[in-house]
């Protein structure tokens, strides 16, 4: 908890607009929390007995909080660490999140295809961050028609204005003619 809360400075901008974790200055990180956060880890890990879902997504957090810039960021070590929460604790929104550690450490191909598992998914039919995603990885692939109207049907499916207009703001990146982001 302490971990993830470390970043709550970083997650929105000076006018209240979300903050992808990929772009967030990691100087404004509380590393007083990620400290605390990541002593606790490594007390958990000490006691043995297998991680349980709590410390696998501490160790997940724990990934980040080591990486000083994005760029650093141990994704092949984040998707085994999904991968294992998702034998222990098995739901959609872990796949979700599994599909983009997928993604980040074997390139949006190999995320998307985690997606498309997804996509008849009863529980994520109406959760905005699927088509989100989906959006994202298609960018990377440079399938630009279909990013915006992935972005677009998120924005139609989020009840938060900052993060519609976050996600409207990448539809209209992807359309012809407009400058790359």
């Amino acid at each position: 908890m302490e971990i993830q809360a470390s970043r709550a400075h970083a997650r929105v901008g000076p006018t209240g607009e979300p903050i992808l974790l990929l772009d967030q200055d990691r100087t404004l990180w509380d590393h007083v929390l990620v400290r605390r956060g990541l002593a606790a880890l490594q007390r958990a890990e000490e006691l043995g007995g297998g991680l349980g879902p709590y410390a696998l997504q501490a160790a997940i957090a724990a990934c980040h909080a080591h990486a000083r810039t994005a760029a650093e960021t141990d994704w092949h070590r984040i998707a085994a660490l999904y991968d294992a929460l998702a034998q222990l604790m098995p739901s959609p929104v872990v796949e979700l999140n599994r599909a983009v550690a997928v993604s980040m450490a074997f390139g949006p191909e190999a995320g998307l295809e985690l997606l498309e598992a997804l996509a008849g998914e009863p529980l994520l039919k109406t959760y905005h961050l699927l088509p989100a995603v989906r959006g994202d990885l298609l960018t990377k692939l440079d399938r630009l028609e279909e990013a915006r109207a992935e972005f677009e049907r998120a924005a139609t499916l989020t009840q938060n204005a900052r993060e519609r207009s976050l996600l409207l703001d990448r539809a209209r990146a992807c359309a012809p003619g407009s400058a790359p982001s």
